[in-house]
């Protein structure tokens, strides 16, 4: 069975306003580093009231998304009065700072407790104070999902003698052990909940797409529904309809798909059968893709894409990709506000001076 904790979480918006935001930007019930206002940003909580004079904060566990070239800090102060210096609240006092919050969180908190995610706060008093403090050297943002604040709970020092409980050396010995047992049966009753890939974040859910062979999406909702359709998707996959939403995912276009049967200039009704072999040939294993002239931005995503739709055609199948440009194709009679007539007759001299063009009209009268 596992043990009882008492702990308090923070992993809702309205659990992180009020606090001291620099830099910093909501994301859903969370916060991340805005990298278009700078590589550095602070964000400080509201005080967290412990409810008891002198309270020995322990352990917190901070949930975050760090990619490479990120680094997190967290700075802890705690005191039995919400005061500071001048300040009657410091609450009040951090969001009046002006400018870089940076130095004066340094000057009051001191050094940072820790560079990581799971850490000792180490601080005494009634209200607890933490600062946060996120880096970026790359063009990916950290963000910070979840805190847990360690208040009180069984610990493996309860169940020893009386004499081996009041020594310190021993509770800060078996802390070790107990952190690591506690954790691990809080991810073995947590493990349904984790492998929900409508509740999962970050990497797990990356995983969890790789199970059904979806690729990555930058859009955790747009992963989410792809993994929710992969059973009908992957049926699908290699016919007209799955060829289409292949082409659609990958361009954002709607694509036009031209089969060889569809044009064929063998059909009894094909009007030009040497205009349909110039255009789509005889080969009854290659079809067409046809999109708009801007779908591609350069020559390098043009061949990424082919080379990705590759792997989603039917094995055997050629495909070829037609870029269609805008037009307009005026013919002899048409509507511009008025009835208009394009093209027309016009009488032409012909003497040893004239050109007689192959589009020239000969004959016919001038009201034709």
């Amino acid at each position: 069975m596992a043990p009882i904790q008492q702990q308090m979480v923070f992993q809702c918006a309205e659990q992180w306003l009020g606090g001291l935001f620099y830099h910093i930007s909501p994301r859903g019930d969370g916060w991340g580093l805005d990298r278009d206002l700078g590589s550095a940003g602070m964000y400080c909580m509201r005080a967290v009231d412990s409810g008891e004079k002198g309270f020995a904060w322990r352990r917190a566990v901070v949930e975050a998304d760090l990619p490479p070239d990120t680094a997190l800090r967290v700075y802890a102060y705690a005191a039995d009065q919400r005061g500071w210096g001048a300040w009657e609240d410091l609450d009040q006092g951090l969001r009046e700072l002006e400018g870089d919050p940076a130095a004066a969180v340094r000057e009051i908190f001191g050094l940072p407790v820790s560079d990581g995610t799971d850490f000792l706060v180490q601080r005494t008093g009634r209200y607890l104070w933490l600062a946060f403090e996120l880096t970026s050297a790359g063009a990916q943002a950290p963000s910070v999902r979840r805190l847990r604040l360690w208040m009180a709970g069984d610990h493996m020092v309860d169940y020893l003698p009386a004499i081996y409980q009041s020594q310190d050396f021993t509770r800060r010995f078996l802390s070790i052990f107990d952190s690591m047992y506690a954790d691990m049966e809080r991810a073995i009753d947590g493990m349904p909940g984790r492998i929900d890939y409508q509740r999962a974040q970050g990497e797990m859910l990356r995983y969890l797409a790789a199970w059904m062979c979806v690729d990555w999406e930058e859009d955790p909702d747009l992963l989410r529904q792809r993994i929710r359709s992969a059973l009908a998707d992957h049926e699908s996959l290699y016919t007209v309809e799955g060829v289409r939403r292949s082409v659609r995912r990958l361009t954002g276009r709607e694509p036009i798909l031209v089969e060889h049967f569809q044009v064929s200039p063998n059909r009894p009704e094909c009007r030009d059968p040497e205009v349909y072999r110039r255009l789509y040939g005889e080969d009854p294993y290659c079809f067409f893709v046809l999109l708009p002239e801007d779908t591609f931005a350069s020559q390098r995503q043009r061949q990424e894409f082919q080379r990705q739709m590759e792997e989603v055609i039917p094995a055997g199948m050629t495909m070829r990709m037609i870029q269609l440009k805008q037009c307009v194709q005026l013919d002899w009679h048409t509507y511009l506000g008025i009835n208009s007539t394009v093209g027309g007759y016009v009488p032409a001299a012909i003497n040893e001076q004239v050109t007689i063009h192959n589009d020239t009209t000969i004959g016919g009268e001038r009201n034709e």
